[in-house]
């Protein structure tokens, strides 16, 4: 675990130190797009975040290369290298995409030959434990299809989820956290060495999300882009590949006795099936909802838009970090209860807990604009917003200077203050806001 820890650490702080000069380099080569209608920001943001994280991910593997008890992980395999050369070439096309907006199709396109180059190299999925059945290996062209298949789906989760400040790296730490538990558990629980890349990979990845996020919260002062996006998309499909594809329910033993017994002992292995779809199921809902949409209204599949989880959570009334905080919360909720199960799958304490989580989740979508207050000792450590509000008493020179201000200026200070600006966000057409200037951006 302590190798584990050192790497995540190295590659945190690499994300996190180079990600400030990667923004100078985004504003200095003009890599900031205009706002587009279905964004969510008020200002011109710079992208290319994707660039740290990258140099994040090949540090992370520089360090294990290095460790005496991660070295093996090369010695023994070549999913390593297989991850990054996918990971740099798609990658490289986000970057393109970052800065010259790329067609879909050449994205799509892009995604399945880097899912193709992870294949080559051997990192495939080669069987697949089904429950009552046993393991059932898959043929090359099935086990390349279906690599492709669950590459390009978590890519595009993870890159339709990226729609406010700190939510994709969020969710995607929150999903790499219980990944690792359930793959270093596999490997330090079973000693089973087919789950150490996967290990080591989600480790990597949680590094890369912890130093960006720092940059990327609400107000994020850089974006990580399609190059971060689809990135942080495909070290997590990877991931899923190595232990659905590489461990071996053989060498569990598991699949004796009685079909029930086999059943409940082969559930450490069932699990990765489900895990992957779990870990991203709120990003995977928005992908399939957002095609049915666009597909239900003529447009097409790849076709922008605003009615994503995430702006829905805006238009009911909550705020920007509060909407982020929800969807960080059901991510969490059920990652963490699928690798619970997994665990103790006889346990009926696990079950309820679950229940009672989404009913607080529950109520908190019900409660959009509550804004809980500090008490008076604690407003010193909190944000503003949380502080309890001063009442100013008002003096003559205030009284006199309100009455002598004009009526159209005192109109305009009743305009609601546009989002984007200390926490707030807008979902409506910009037109409403007569002057941008009120809300602090610049003219």
């Amino acid at each position: 675990m302590r190798d584990y820890l050192l790497t995540l650490c190295v590659t945190a702080a690499v994300t996190y130190l180079l990600t400030g000069p990667v923004r100078k380099f985004a504003i200095a080569t003009g890599a900031m797009p205009e706002i587009r209608a279905r964004d969510v920001h008020r200002e011109p943001t710079p992208r290319l975040g994707g660039i740290a994280m990258f140099f994040g991910l090949c540090t992370g593997l520089l360090v294990a290369d290095h460790l005496q008890n991660l070295n093996s992980v090369f010695e023994l395999s070549n999913e390593p290298r297989a991850l990054l050369s996918g990971a740099a070439l798609i990658w490289l096309i986000g970057v393109l995409d970052d800065k010259f907006e790329l067609d879909a199709l050449i994205k799509l396109g892009a995604q399945m030959i880097s899912a193709g180059v992870m294949v080559i190299q051997g990192l495939t999925i080669l069987w697949l434990p089904i429950p009552g059945v046993g393991v059932v290996a898959l043929t090359k062209g099935q086990g390349t299809l279906l690599t492709v298949a669950l590459v390009v789906l978590t890519i595009n989760a993870v890159n339709f989820v990226d729609g406010l400040d700190g939510l994709a790296a969020g969710m995607v730490c929150i999903a790499a956290a219980a990944f690792f538990l359930y793959a270093y558990r596999l490997w330090y629980g079973y000693t089973i060495e087919a789950a150490a890349p996967a290990t080591l990979f989600t480790a990597i990845l949680m590094g890369m999300c912890l130093g960006f996020l720092p940059h990327n919260m609400h107000p994020a002062r850089i974006f990580m882009g399609d190059s971060g996006s689809m990135l942080i998309g495909l070290i997590l499909a990877a991931s899923a590949i190595s232990i659905t594809g590489q461990v071996d329910a053989d060498v569990l033993r598991i699949f004796e006795g009685s079909t029930r017994e086999a059943t409940h002992a082969a559930l450490p292995v069932f699990i990765p099936l489900l895990l992957p779809l779990t870990i991203i199921a709120i990003p995977m809902a928005d992908l399939v909802l957002a095609i049915l949409r666009r597909t239900w209204n003529g447009q097409s599949p790849f076709a922008a838009d605003r009615g994503h989880l995430h702006h829905r959570l805006l238009e009911i009334g909550h705020s920007h970090s509060r909407a982020v905080l929800i969807m960080y919360f059901w991510s969490a909720l059920i990652a963490f209860g699928t690798l619970a199960y997994s665990v103790h799958s006889t346990s009926m304490w696990i079950v309820l807990v679950v229940v009672f989580l989404s009913a607080i989740g529950l109520v908190l979508l019900l409660l959009p604009r509550f804004t809980p207050r500090a008490p008076r000792w604690a407003e010193s450590f909190v944000p503003p917003r949380y502080r309890r509000r001063k009442v100013v008493p008002a003096t003559s020179a205030t009284v006199g200077a309100s009455v002598a201000a004009p009526a159209e200026e005192a109109a305009e200070e009743r305009v609601p203050v546009p989002a984007g600006v200390n926490g707030a966000t807008a979902i409506g057409h910009r037109s409403r806001f007569t002057d941008r200037r009120k809300a602090g951006t610049p003219s």
